[in-house]
């Protein structure tokens, strides 16, 4: 693993295995991981740790946490989740610039993938 400087989320999780897998399937791969801790990195260099939850902090409908990820291939991680993303219609063009979709993960984390529509035409 090639670390550089960098600020990386720690996210605290429930179910570190179910956690894992949901991003898994957004293109991170656990890279070390201990008990009641993973490292996963994304091949973009992207980084996020979980760390397992204490007992009764993250409370269903009330998960104040939401992440960010950049993806150059949102629509075709938008069509790996489909019938999953927040909005009905799934990725959408919107109007400060992004394409982008939303998702919860297993403990309702907000996480929101996107692209700068310039960049996706070229400008």
């Amino acid at each position: 693993m090639d670390i550089k400087p960098a600020l990386v989320a720690v996210l605290p999780a429930n179910d570190l295995d179910a956690s894992q897998a949901f991003y898994t399937r957004l293109g991170f791969r656990c890279d070390d991981g201990a008990a009641g801790y993973r490292i996963l990195t994304h091949p973009t260099g992207a980084m996020l740790h979980l760390t397992a939850a204490v007992e009764g902090w993250l409370v269903r409908g009330r998960n104040p946490f939401g992440l960010y990820l950049y993806a150059a291939e949102v629509d075709a991680l938008a069509e790996r989740f489909a019938g999953e993303t927040l909005e009905p219609g799934g990725v959408e063009d919107k109007p400060w610039g992004m394409r982008e979709f939303s998702l919860s993960d297993p403990d309702e984390t907000l996480v929101r993938i996107g692209w700068p529509l310039r960049l996706l035409r070229g400008a």
